[in-house]
């Protein structure tokens, strides 16, 4: 496990791109963290290291964001209101899987998800301390 400081949202951003730059073309991750934790701001970061053109936006009403990079698509999950894998084929999620970098907050939601991307998949969990700091914490293939 890496765990990194933050003291401010333009550092949470600089991690998320520098995190970005090392992702393979179709990995999964999973970010965790209350509301308000950070997680919309490293996917900014995720984004501008994939080199998104596009404003990146929270997903929260939209449940998905689609993104084009230079190399990779990107697509911004948010299931807070999601609770069940026919929820998931609702919103159409399992037609993403495969097509680019999965960035999803609040996958808790849905507990069996971390097993359909066995070895795929990362954790990034964002502490804040204050207003300012956060602790950022990347764990590969640990479920929840």
């Amino acid at each position: 496990m890496l765990t990194v400081k933050s003291n401010a949202v333009i550092e949470t951003h600089s991690y998320g791109a520098l995190f970005a730059a090392e992702l393979e073309p179709n990995s999964v991750v999973f970010l965790h963290g209350d509301l308000g934790a950070g997680k919309t701001h490293f996917v900014k970061g995720m984004a501008y290291g994939l080199e998104v053109k596009d404003i990146v936006t929270s997903p929260t009403f939209s449940l998905v964001n689609e993104y084009k990079g230079k190399k990779h698509k990107l697509f911004h999950f948010d299931l807070y209101r999601i609770t069940s894998e026919d929820d998931l084929y609702a919103i159409g999620f399992y037609d993403y899987i495969g097509q680019g970098i999965l960035a999803i907050e609040w996958a808790q939601n849905v507990p069996d998800l971390a097993n359909e991307f066995a070895g795929e998949l990362i954790n990034v969990r964002i502490e804040k301390i204050d207003e300012n700091k956060r602790t950022i914490s990347f764990q590969p293939n640990i479920g929840f």
